[in-house]
């Protein structure tokens, strides 16, 4: 029971340092940094027992002439299963308000 939680704050980490190293700077972070960190916590909510063992930005679009859409893939491992999980994430531009959280599996 620990270790899975142990697991998830491991990962939870590790995007935080991934983050931060990326960016190059402590204190500057990429515009896609918050819905990253929405798109690991929504993964966690619907997959909890899975563990996610690796993250990628995949980008940005504009949906309408008022949303646009975050993409993330996260891979995922349960056992011996382990399997890839686009995250969309639409929000209005101007608000940041989350109009829809979509996810696709793949392997």
């Amino acid at each position: 029971m620990y270790t899975h939680l142990i697991k998830k704050i491991t990962v939870s980490l590790c995007l935080l340092l991934l983050t931060l190293v990326h960016s190059g700077t402590a204190s500057a972070q990429p515009p896609y940094a918050k819905w990253g960190r929405m798109a690991v916590q929504e993964t966690m909510k619907k997959y909890p027992q899975a563990e996610i063992v690796d993250y990628l930005h995949v980008g940005r679009i504009n949906k309408t002439a008022t949303t646009s859409e975050e993409t993330f893939k996260l891979l995922l491992q349960q056992g011996n299963r382990r399997w890839a999980v686009f995250v969309r994430i639409e929000f209005e531009k101007e608000s940041e308000r989350v109009v829809a959280v979509r996810f696709e599996e793949t392997t």
